[in-house]
């Protein structure tokens, strides 16, 4: 299925951002000089890549053929993983305001965006598996063949309107980035 596929391979440049984040939030905890907008930066990048592209097209189209094909939207797989979605955006918007606390001065917070760091990176990997391990496979094999026709058209058309946009380009540009100052010294 197409569908499942285009997010695996978003999963992919997530997992770098991943990667990158617990890098920087070692670091930060072993106290190195790091830049606070590095981690605003990650933060601008799970909004609006992880969550507004990725999380968009799972909750806007593959969770509703999902329940649509009989999968409960308020119990099981599904409840499980728009919960963690929400428990992500919780620890990104921590990170978020304590880095930008931080920029303006407040070292106290380092602490704070380090913890909020890593407890994304730590559910966001174990998210990530649960779907490419359990829930697509289970997606291909709930939703009926027509559907899957439907929905990756759907697909299709978020991800034109994503290259339209320059969404995509933009954050994996972006992703890049994070990877190579997760590592460089300040």
């Amino acid at each position: 299925m197409q569908a499942t596929q285009i997010l695996i391979e978003e999963h992919i440049v997530i997992k770098r951002v991943l990667t990158a984040l617990e890098i920087a939030a070692g670091r930060l905890e072993r106290g190195e000089e790091l830049r606070p907008a590095f981690f605003i930066n990650a933060a601008l990048f799970i909004k609006n890549f992880a969550d507004g592209c990725h999380h968009h097209k799972e909750e806007g189209i593959l969770f509703i053929a999902m329940n649509a094909a009989g999968l409960p939207s308020d119990s099981g797989p599904i409840a499980v993983m728009l919960a963690e979605h929400e428990q992500g955006r919780e620890f990104t918007v921590a990170m978020k305001s304590a880095a930008e606390a931080w920029e303006k001065g407040d070292q106290r917070v380092r602490r704070v965006v380090a913890h909020n760091a890593l407890g994304y990176v730590t559910l966001l990997r174990h998210h990530i598996q649960k779907e490419d391990q359990v829930l697509f496979p289970m997606a291909e094999k709930t939703i009926p063949s027509q559907e899957q026709i439907k929905m990756d058209a759907d697909f299709s058309q978020a991800g034109i309107e994503e290259a339209r946009s320059g969404v995509q380009e933009k954050y994996r540009v972006l992703a890049e980035v994070l990877e190579k100052e997760s590592t460089r010294k300040i």
